[in-house]
């Protein structure tokens, strides 16, 4: 081509605040050609004019060299008349409408800021909060679109002159960067003890690293929210943080300063570096090693760290520069909440709910507009598997494979994260947390609100989990204005998640695999461990887990040893003495059980994958009672990952006279008992069971003709073991498999597919 041209770009995706004007500046200039770049409702609007050759130039280094936050959506070119103008200008933010711009989530310090930081002769030199286009907070402190500054908390801060000249030069890698400062124009740190007493700047830093040294515990101001942290090498303290916060036995994560101190206390292989040191910063959970430096109460009973790298200035200076009395090497990093609240985010709340917690509080006065908590993520074969979907990660879209209208799905009641939709873009939320708070409910309503500004999506449906007792489904109805609110089957949500995410468009059924722990079933019974072939208009069961008394409810969740007694029960194996489940289990609980299995007074039939690894982790003298949602099922896969489960097989009956097939696992319980009674380690009788549970899926995936590939949803599917040796037993089948990499296959993701399903009904 040759020739003088003219173009109007329209750039859509995650263009704002990640240096994509002044990227478009540089490039335009270098190639000599003229026109203007602004932001918009829409994204960025460009023009471009000169050579022909240039021009095709550009627009190739457009879609192949954008910055290294910017997420290239579409690009729309049209030819418009030459102006015959020179040079190139940023242009003032437009708000013309047509349009929909995507926000960047909050990233982690970049290497150029860190070196910044920790320069002597730089102006940012120990700066807490040196940011520029390439990392810092951004979702977390935008109040409305265009991102601007005045949009901002940061509109509370005045830029210096310094600073100005940076965030007005589009040469400068501060150029409208949002969150630029330095030490002289804000924001603030500052310390405050218990007594009320605050101490300012560097000082403050020093508080806090030295109350961290003496075994206290120190809540922190991070990007999205206070954490709580202490000496993760201090048993005492670490004990003393668990009894405050009633984590129970609950795992705590750790954050360290860099790569060299995670290889001291876990197994980190090159694709956990990669995730570890990438922009998003989640917490990674990885093999503990034997000696790590880390109290036991950390992680107490579990084979795994969640191991989280430093991610903002404000982290790096609470370990030390070179120079410094430095703080601990390893510090537990939770959220800052009592169990099954919402973070805490806003100062004043922090030091009211915390105050019994926290011995000492490094805060400063930037606001934090929307709670992010941590994200977390296994990484198993080389890939990420999502667990929780939040900082770093939201509020970036999922694209969808079909057109949706403006929809708001809830989600679930536990690990809950909603979803908004229109058109094919979808913006899972934040992590909200479980809802059986009230604080939580208010929290779910404020990012709602928050999420629909950010996006622009204003839902004319909602979309619900089917159980009648869910508060999220009940908010929705609460809310839903003369909306239509649609219901839809827990485990089928599972599912359309799945294929939603690989790009389905549903025109063919998938054979879902839906193994969890609970979930509504249009029978009324607890659902669980679900064979299902699906799209998004519906589901047919094809086969289930046979039913089994769900005695008491909550309670028998909370004492795995109850699940056993009650599958030994279904399965006609006696409660003799010498298992451990009948040993844990009081006489004369043992005896109301009893009478309630044999009666069915407030027993609820299940069918719950979830509870039978609770049971299997009971029988084998594991877990016997819980103190957080899994943890039987957690303990029986660290014990058992490394085990030889030698030739040995357990097999499930499936008795396929009906329809649906009932799943019997009464042979596997059966096989279990007698490896027990032989003296087999209860690891090897684990690995032995999961290998069933893995063959299982596969003899159901090749035995329905009518699918011809495989969706594996649920929170069982969080179990990385379990995972590997379904891949393993489905590689020969010529199966398409499809497992959870960009949201988490437990109640987490389901509002995915909610939003899919409720829209093809």
């Amino acid at each position: 081509m040759s020739g003088r041209l003219r173009l109007r770009i329209c750039v859509r995706g995650v263009v704002q605040g990640v240096g994509f004007r002044p990227y478009v500046y540089t490039t335009a200039a270098t190639l000599g050609l003229s026109g203007s770049v602004r932001n918009d409702s829409a994204g960025a609007l460009i023009e471009v004019e000169g050579d022909r050759a240039q021009i095709d130039e550009f627009l190739i280094r457009l879609h192949t060299e954008p910055p290294p936050l910017a997420v290239i959506e579409s690009v729309d070119c049209e030819v418009v008349p030459a102006a015959g103008a020179t040079g190139f200008t940023i242009a003032d933010t437009s708000s013309s409408a047509g349009g929909r711009t995507l926000v960047s989530p909050d990233v982690a310090m970049c290497a150029q800021c860190a070196g910044e930081q920790r320069d002597p002769a730089d102006r940012r030199y120990r700066h807490p909060f040196v940011n520029c286009t390439n990392c810092g907070p951004r979702f977390t402190i935008i109040a409305s679109l265009p991102y601007d500054r005045a949009a901002t908390t940061m509109s509370d801060f005045p830029m210096c002159a310094e600073c100005a000249r940076e965030y007005a030069d589009p040469t400068d890698r501060r150029f409208h960067a949002q969150p630029v400062c330095c030490p002289n124009c804000g924001p603030r740190l500052h310390y405050r003890d218990r007594a009320g007493h605050t101490h300012r700047g560097e000082r403050a830093m020093e508080r806090a690293r030295r109350l961290l040294r003496d075994g206290g515990i120190l809540a922190v101001k991070g990007i999205g929210g206070y954490h709580l942290a202490c000496d993760a090498a201090n048993e005492r303290a670490v004990e003393a943080l668990r009894s405050r916060k009633r984590r129970g036995a609950k795992p705590f994560a750790v954050m360290v300063a860099d790569l060299a101190t995670a290889g001291l206390i876990a197994d980190v292989d090159g694709a956990a570096q990669r995730v570890l040191c990438g922009p998003q910063r989640p917490i990674v959970l990885l093999p503990r090693l034997a000696r790590a430096p880390v109290a036991a109460a950390v992680a107490p009973h579990n084979p795994d760290l969640g191991v989280l790298m430093a991610y903002t200035p404000l982290h790096t200076l609470l370990f030390g520069l070179p120079g410094d009395e430095p703080g601990p090497r390893v510090l537990v990093m939770t959220s800052g909440n009592l169990g099954g609240e919402p973070i805490c985010f806003a100062d004043d709340d922090a030091v009211d709910r915390l105050a019994g917690l926290a011995d000492g509080w490094l805060m400063h006065d930037r606001a934090i507009l929307v709670p992010c908590d941590d994200s977390v993520v296994r990484v198993m074969d080389g890939t990420e598997l999502p667990i929780r979907r939040s900082r770093g990660y939201a509020p970036l879209p999922v694209a969808l494979p079909i057109s949706v209208p403006a929809t708001l799905a809830t989600g679930g009641d536990l690990k809950n994260s909603f979803a908004v939709a229109e058109g094919k873009y979808a913006w899972l939320s934040q992590h909200i947390g479980d809802m059986d708070d009230l604080a939580t409910l208010t929290a779910f309503g404020s990012s709602v609100k928050h999420q629909c500004a950010l996006t622009g999506v204003q839902p004319q449906v909602l979309v619900a989990d089917a159980h009648p007792g869910y508060r999220s489904a009940e908010w929705a109805r609460r809310n839903a204005d003369n909306r239509p609110v649609r219901l839809v089957q827990h485990h089928h949500a599972h599912i359309a998640a799945v294929m939603a995410e690989h790009g389905l468009d549903g025109s063919e059924p998938v054979l879902g695999i839906a193994f969890d722990g609970t979930g509504y079933g249009p029978d009324g019974a607890v659902w669980g461990g679900e064979v299902l072939l699906a799209d998004y208009k519906g589901f047919q069961r094809l086969a289930y887990l046979k039913y089994v008394p769900l005695p008491g409810g909550e309670v028998s969740v909370q004492r795995p040893y109850r699940m056993a007694l009650a599958h030994l029960w279904a399965a006609g194996v006696p409660w003799d003495d010498d298992l451990p489940p009948v040993r844990a289990c009081p006489e004369a609980e043992r005896r109301l059980l009893a009478a309630q299995l044999t009666s069915g007074l407030h027993c609820v039939s299940t069918s719950s994958m979830g509870r039978l690894f609770d049971a299997v982790s009971a029988l084998i003298g594991v877990r016997q009672v819980i103190a957080y949602e899994a943890q039987a099922a957690i303990e029986l896969e660290g014990l058992s990952r490394d085990a030889d489960g030698g030739t040995t097989t357990y097999g499930f009956a499936v008795h396929t006279d009906t329809m649906p097939a009932v799943i019997d696992p009464a042979p596997v319980l059966r096989d279990i008992v007698a490896d027990f009674r032989r003296g087999v380690a209860a690891a090897v009788i684990g690995a032995r069971f999961h290998r069933a549970v893995a063959e299982l899926i596969a003899r159901a995936a090749t035995a329905e003709p009518m699918a011809r590939t495989v969706a594996l949803s649920g929170g069982v599917m969080q179990n990385c073991l379990l995972l590997r040796l379904t891949l393993q037993a489905l590689r020969s089948s010529g199966l398409e498999v499809l497992t959870h990499r960009r949201v988490p296959p437990n109640d987490g993701g389901i509002g995915l597919g909610q939003l899919l399903v409720g829209n093809s009904q």
